[in-house]
């Protein structure tokens, strides 16, 4: 299993952890052969746990130009008209993607093209499916312009359980479909803002592949 970047020191503090408790078990308590085995089961699925979710496994990127390809895993929970009013300031279509702690957390550019907008907002730590975290939660907004003009806009936003939002573009930066432009830990969700007109290929509820699900066809 391949591990993405973002896990290193993560996956390092947790043996640390593991390591320092079970040595203090092992000498303080050693006549607990009980209590030390359920810590060894507890310790042991810990790190399989933190193992998995900082996991970065291989995909096929399939690009076209007017595809939308979706920018995390997940479950599709909100599909609706609404103002944009951070820059682009015009009706859009939002799709939400909500990831759980089992999820894959890297997160993937929806389309290719050039950065034309980015900010990193701190806030507050609402649930991630709280219809105000998309406004008031830590977050990222950032907005591609691809080669026929058009703008797709999207935000990762931090749930109650991520606390770190990791970002790799800026502005000016040309970037590629489905190339990796974050990383949020530990459960969180990603909106997409899609022009008028586009055409949604995906349901509510429906389980979502970053950089594989197309979740929508925009116009131009």
């Amino acid at each position: 299993m391949t591990i993405h970047k973002e896990g290193y020191t993560s996956i390092a503090l947790c043996i640390l952890f593991i390591f320092v408790l079970n040595a203090l078990l092992q000498f303080y308590c050693p006549q607990y052969v009980f209590l030390k085995w359920a810590i060894y089961i507890l310790s042991f699925a810990l790190f399989v746990i933190i193992l998995q979710f900082f996991r970065s496994p291989a995909i096929n990127i399939t690009t076209k130009d007017k595809q939308v390809l979706c920018p995390a895993d997940g479950k599709v929970v909100v599909i609706e008209e609404v103002e944009e009013t951070e820059f682009l300031k015009d009706k859009r279509i939002q799709i939400s993607v909500f990831m759980s702690p089992i999820n894959v957390h890297i997160n993937r550019n929806p389309i290719g093209g050039m950065v034309k907008y980015f900010c990193y907002h701190p806030g507050k730590y609402l649930v991630a499916w709280h219809p105000k975290s998309s406004t008031e939660n830590e977050r990222t907004t950032i907005a591609i312009e691809n080669s026929k003009g058009t703008i797709v806009l999207f935000r990762q936003i931090a749930g109650a359980l991520a606390r770190r939002i990791v970002w790799y573009v800026k502005e000016g930066d040309v970037v590629k479909q489905g190339e990796q432009f974050g990383f949020i830990k530990f459960g969180s969700r990603v909106d997409i803002f899609l022009p008028l007109g586009t055409k949604v290929n995906v349901g509510l509820d429906e389980v979502v592949k970053g950089g594989i699900t197309v979740l929508a066809e925009l116009k131009a």
